[in-house]
């Protein structure tokens, strides 16, 4: 509130209320140097955290371009680090994606196989903001550190729980993630690491910078202790839900997770339909399905992890939730998928022909669940052995079926073009 008053200045200017402005934020930038562990004129303040994330990318890449213009980062990295590349690339550069495992976490050794000679930057989230696995930031920092490239880290997720660990080079990260207001992002610059500011810096909002400055310490004092309650609750909904729910799949590291961020996915459900059913139980959950998105492309974090994205549900517990609120989540759940499940089984099975021993399923012009629904009808049909023909337009069949099989124990053979789409084969195999 002191801020809105003595903080509406343009801090660069050289009158009373500029210097008044001046102080705050230089004060603003000492407390969030420590809560980072670094130092303070290593602090810019950004109009986001997406804005923090493009400068430090650009700033990074210009500031070593003679050393080559090529970036990597992981495959799972927010989609503003990923637009970014994309901005990269369409200007001459080139980038390399790393892998994950099943858990979404990368390997160090990922990082060392993609750096090169004209590596001039590489990105890694501190934790995913999908499914919560935390990364081994440290040890890919390491590795960069050995190969001579700096590595930025896009920290949002985290950072409200604890510093970043490592030697990283860049951190961004974003206030409202912690609790903060919204419009206002961090960009720390190590000294030493050449980088060309490739934006101009406006007027700072001093009232909203110390805001979330203010906020980030306010959690971090409550962060261990908030953190250990949090983790209780997430691993509830994580053991409990399959119990409750027949043919769902937990994703994410089920020991390096971050506290409050569990996800899950539901065979044979339309995860929009299951968002709004919940939100109108008074539960604001989130999706990776595709069937949620007007794309209606799958999560690109679900499909570099190669698990199930139909029927997907991503539970974040804030800080203060109530273990009553989880109790009465885990009761209301059951019967919404029950009830989705019920809905969409209604239809009649594809037609489906024996053509040569193989059975063909025709699912082309049905969206996500249909295809595995009807998958699964049918494979009952089928002689242990026996090959079905999976016939899908829609792009998360490319994801679900293979996640689907490897859940009930069957053969994914792979895919081939088809009329109008493709073939998806699956073999029976108990």
């Amino acid at each position: 509130m002191a801020s809105l008053d003595e903080g509406w200045a343009d801090p660069g200017r050289l009158y009373r209320e500029g210097r008044r402005a001046r102080m705050l934020l230089d004060a603003a930038r000492e407390a969030a140097a420590e809560a980072v562990g670094c130092r303070a004129d290593e602090v810019v303040f950004t109009a986001s955290g997406t804005a923090a994330v493009h400068s430090g990318v650009a700033g990074a890449l210009a500031g070593r371009r003679r050393v080559g213009g090529h970036l990597v980062v992981s495959a799972v990295e927010h989609s503003s680090v990923l637009h970014a590349g994309e901005v990269h690339q369409a200007g001459g550069g080139s980038v390399t994606e790393v892998a994950v495992n099943r858990e979404g976490a990368v390997l160090p050794s990922g990082y060392a196989e993609a750096l090169r000679p004209d590596t001039a930057l590489a990105c890694l989230q501190s934790a995913n903001h999908e499914v919560g696995t935390v990364q081994p930031v440290a040890e890919v920092a390491e590795v960069c550190r050995a190969a001579g490239v700096p590595l930025l880290v896009d920290a949002a997720q985290s950072l409200g729980w604890g510093p970043v660990e490592g030697d990283w080079s860049l951190l961004t990260a974003s206030a409202h993630k912690w609790g903060g207001p919204s419009g206002v992002g961090l960009l720390v610059v190590r000294k030493g690491v050449r980088f060309a500011p490739q934006v101009p810096p406006g007027v700072e909002n001093i009232p909203a910078i110390v805001a979330a400055v203010a906020s980030l310490r306010a959690v971090r004092a409550e962060a261990a202790q908030e953190a250990a309650r949090l983790r209780e609750l997430t691993e509830r909904i994580r053991t409990r839900v399959p119990q409750l729910v027949p043919d769902v799949e937990v994703v994410g590291d089920p020991e390096r997770r971050l506290p409050g961020i569990v996800t899950f996915s539901c065979l044979y459900v339309d995860g929009e339909t299951v968002l709004h059913e919940l939100d109108r139980a008074g539960f604001s959950v989130s999706s990776g399905s595709s069937c949620t998105s007007s794309t209606l492309m799958p999560s690109h974090v679900l499909k570099a992890m190669g698990v199930l994205s139909e029927g997907n549900v991503r539970v974040s517990l804030p800080p203060g939730t109530k273990e009553e609120d989880v109790e009465r989540f885990l009761a209301v759940l059951p019967e919404v998928v029950s009830t989705v499940r019920e809905k969409l089984g209604a239809p009649a099975p594809a037609a489906a022909v024996d053509e040569e021993d193989v059975l063909v399923v025709d699912a082309l012009g049905k969206r996500c669940p249909i295809p595995v629904i009807e998958l699964a009808k049918v494979i009952v049909n089928v002689p242990v052995g026996g090959l079905i023909r999976v016939l899908s337009d829609d792009e998360a069949a490319r994801l679900d079926i293979p996640a689907w099989c490897e859940m009930r124990e069957q053969e994914y053979v792979g895919e081939e073009p088809a009329d109008g789409g493709t073939a998806y084969l699956v073999r029976r195999t108990r």
